[in-house]
């Protein structure tokens, strides 16, 4: 077998070293993705390993995402090293791109909720300091709302430029009379 990952333990550390790792909760495929790091890994055994770290407790899934436990953390922890060095930088280098996705989309939220007849859109931004950015407006339709609500999600920086743009803008500047 080519590659550091040769049983079935290195890849339970492998899987539990990259769901420690990751800015949050990932799907098999990503999960399995990320794990191809290696000429080791076979597909098969992986989905085996995961499904038995899922069963012991180590790792939880919701949904379709899979997150460790504090079981899973700890003993992450106590086995990373086992790893090889090669793994570790390679599956850091891999969730890296990832990591950052995850992060904006933990910073970037939208929900859309009944408010009497109509419909509550609330949209809210961080950055790595805390909020920075807080809307809520009223929809007449769920339908509508929800638009609202993806646009946001899609491009938050746009709407909030454009918010702030408005609200700083010197109108006499603007004015050419």
């Amino acid at each position: 077998m080519a590659g550091f990952i040769h049983n079935k333990l290195d890849m339970k550390l492998l899987a539990l070293y990259i769901l420690t790792h990751a800015a949050g909760p990932i799907d098999f495929a990503t999960l399995t993705d990320l794990a191809m790091c290696d000429g080791g890994v076979d597909y098969f055994q992986f989905a085996e390993a995961v499904s038995e770290l899922s069963a012991s407790g180590h790792i939880v899934r919701e949904g379709e995402l899979y997150s460790p436990t504090a079981k899973g953390r700890r003993d992450s922890d106590a086995g990373e090293s086992s790893l090889s060095p090669v793994i570790r930088a390679r599956c850091d280098r891999r969730l890296s791109p990832l990591n950052e996705a995850l992060k904006r989309r933990a910073q970037v939220r939208a929900t859309v909720e009944r408010a009497g007849d109509d419909w509550q859109v609330a949209l809210a931004m961080d950055d790595d300091h805390g909020p920075l950015f807080s809307l809520t407006l009223l929809a007449p339709s769920e339908e509508e709302g929800q638009r609202v609500a993806d646009h946001f999600l899609a491009h938050p920086d746009r709407v909030y430029n454009g918010v702030l743009g408005a609200l700083i803008t010197n109108e006499k500047e603007d004015d050419p009379s």
